[in-house]
């Protein structure tokens, strides 16, 4: 069932748990996700990122996330992932997206505050929830992370209104080995000053003991799971066509490779 961000995540930060904001990059994928929050009777968040929104255009990707979100009865959130236009903010909401991630960690303080505070007040009348970034999450391979500020959070928490915010703690984008030890003691300074629930990207490279004790006892209420999922659908899809070489209709393969992504699902789904 299509569900509220805010209301996921409010959810979470009462009960001591993390929801999963999986990256999604087309409809096999974002409907076995679903298949596995079903089976193991949690919520989850379906994410499309800017990879996903350049290859298939928003409003498709609004039609197909709200489908396979009222198909099972957990709640789903429909989420727009590292958004950095109210434009396109506005589509989503057009779109049905339940959730919108406004990032404005590479702007100013101030005008990241500005910003933002537009998404919030363009949502709340849909009553959709958005998400904001401050600090920035840095990538494997490329730019370097900043870390986020304990004050300039509760800063940027009060003026914007957000339901959730994403920090930067030393996680990191796009790391294919679960190594990253997050900085605990920056987490409870930001704690300390501010109760929104907080978001991890890149929260496949978060050491999983970490990761899980983490979202059972901090106001950590979601972590963004994507580099883990792509590489286990990668590697499946190379194994089934190694298995069937004869094959070559792809709704016979990837029927077969969603079907193995449910169990990939589910695993990470507990591991959280």
């Amino acid at each position: 069932m299509i569900a509220n961000l805010r209301d996921v995540l409010q959810d979470a930060a009462r009960n001591h748990y993390a929801v999963a904001g999986v990256v999604c990059l087309g409809w096999e994928d974002m409907r076995g996700y679903a298949r596995a929050a079903e089976a193991e009777r949690r919520p989850l968040i379906l994410q499309a990122g800017p990879g996903c929104r350049k290859h298939t255009p928003l409003p498709i990707l609004g039609a197909m996330m709200c489908h396979v979100a009222d198909s099972v009865s957990v709640p789903v959130v429909v989420h727009l992932d590292h958004s950095r236009s109210i434009d396109e903010c506005r589509a989503a909401l057009a779109a049905g997206f339940t959730g919108l991630m406004f990032d404005g960690s590479h702007l100013p303080l101030l005008d990241n505050i500005v910003q933002t505070r537009a998404v919030v007040e363009l949502a709340q009348g849909l009553k959709v929830g958005v998400e904001g970034e401050i600090g920035q999450v840095g990538y494997a391979a490329g730019a370097a992370s900043l870390g986020t500020d304990a004050e300039e959070a509760q800063l940027f928490a009060q003026r914007t209104g957000v339901d959730a915010m994403a920090v930067s703690i030393g996680n990191v984008h796009l790391q294919t080995d679960s190594v990253t030890r997050l900085d605990e003691v920056l987490l409870r300074q930001i704690e300390a000053l501010t109760d929104v629930p907080l978001v991890i990207h890149g929260g496949s490279g978060v050491d999983p003991k970490q990761r899980a004790e983490l979202g059972r006892s901090s106001g950590i209420c979601k972590y963004n799971i994507g580099t883990e999922l792509r590489r286990e659908f990668g590697r499946e899809l190379r194994l089934i066509l190694a298995e069937h070489p004869e094959r070559f209709d792809r709704n016979e393969i990837f029927s077969d490779l969603e079907d193995r992504m449910v169990e990939v699902a589910r695993r990470m789904l507990r591991s959280l």
